[in-house]
């Protein structure tokens, strides 16, 4: 095939996913996890594409166990998720937000690493041909015999690896270690070239130095239902207030993937923070918050949960006690987290101007 078949750019020059996990650490199981789970991105690239002709629209008359009504994309995309991980042989536990329990990998197919994912994050946005995403954490199991439960309620700090699929005008992957001894300091883009079927690193992906583009990015339909320093914070941000300067630009699409991905190519600041409504906030902890916190810091973000149990904290230091506990996320380009952790008067944000 012609390097012009690829813009230009030959095949040869591109690793895929696989030679670049094999190059960078060498594990074969996680070799085959990581095979396992773009194979997974893949068949639901392949549903998100047909959702319209294939009759996937539409909600599928049934709620997850995080309560959120479950579209038809919803249930493919878990299918596809649990069928893939069980059937690679690599894991022991998986949690899904699709499913009230954790599934424990019977032994004949009991491999050594425990997954948490969301198959299809902002699907509740997918009739309108918004970018989903699928977002996995993965942890490396500790105890002897089968899977417990226990094998994954454990802080994000103990993460092996996490990644996110977003399905949007590319499909693209991206995917963080926790050592260097993985994958490499940072995280890194793979995107999937559908003439080949392959995902192909396509580079680094890291915070802009200095914090790069003014944006904040949330709901702020909920602002009054939130606490008065993030409601002063976030008055900062638009330029209002006293010690206001410039004001940052809103930018807000309500798919986690979408918004963060965003935030960590361009800078700024996303966040959903607890509310009146939802006091532990909305999104959770295992397969949405640790993640994600996880990527941002390891593409030189912060990661925090704003004021959460009476203290500020760093997502990735929590440790649940349920498979679908839920945290607040105040996550981005230092510049900016600490600005909204200072309303707060959080260590370490000294200076900050709210």
């Amino acid at each position: 095939m012609a390097a012009s078949d690829h813009g230009g750019v030959g095949l040869s020059s591109l690793p895929n996913l696989q030679h670049f996990i094999m190059d960078k650490c060498g594990d074969h199981e996680l070799t085959m996890l990581m095979g396992a789970m773009s194979t997974a991105c893949k068949g639901i690239t392949r549903a998100v594409r047909k959702a319209g002709i294939a009759g996937l629209y539409g909600v599928a008359g049934q709620e997850n166990a995080s309560g959120d009504d479950v579209k038809k994309l919803d249930v493919l995309s878990n299918d596809i998720m649990v069928s893939t991980l069980i059937n690679s042989r690599t894991c022991a536990v998986l949690v899904s937000e699709e499913e009230e329990e954790p599934i424990i990998v019977d032994a004949a197919r009991q491999g050594r690493f425990c997954v948490a994912f969301d198959p299809l994050d902002g699907s509740s946005n997918i009739d309108c041909n918004v970018s989903t995403g699928t977002i996995f954490a993965v942890w490396e199991k500790t105890t002897p015999g089968p899977g417990t439960i226990s094998d994954i309620l454990r802080t994000g700090d103990e993460i092996v690896c996490a990644g996110y699929c977003m399905y949007g005008s590319a499909t693209e992957l991206v995917l963080t270690g926790s050592s260097e001894k993985l994958f490499g300091r940072g995280a890194h883009r793979f995107t999937l070239d559908p003439s080949v079927g392959e995902f192909m690193y396509t580079g680094p992906l890291m915070v802009p130095p200095g914090g790069g583009k003014t944006i904040y990015s949330c709901n702020e339909g909920n602002f009054t239902l939130w606490d008065a320093p993030l409601q002063a914070a976030v008055r900062s941000l638009k330029g209002e207030g006293p010690a206001a300067g410039k004001p940052y630009s809103l930018r807000y699409v309500g798919s986690m993937v979408s918004d963060v991905h965003r935030t960590l190519l361009y800078g700024g600041v996303f966040l959903y923070p607890a509310d009146k409504k939802s006091k532990r906030g909305k999104l959770r902890v295992l397969y949405e918050g640790f993640p994600m916190a996880l990527i941002t810091e390891q593409a030189h973000g912060m990661a925090s949960t704003g004021l959460f149990d009476g203290k500020v904290q760093r997502i990735l230091s929590l440790r649940p006690t349920d498979i679908h506990e839920r945290c607040p996320i105040i996550m981005g380009c230092p510049r900016d987290v600490q600005r909204v952790l200072a309303a707060y008067g959080a260590p370490g944000t000294a200076g900050a101007k709210l």
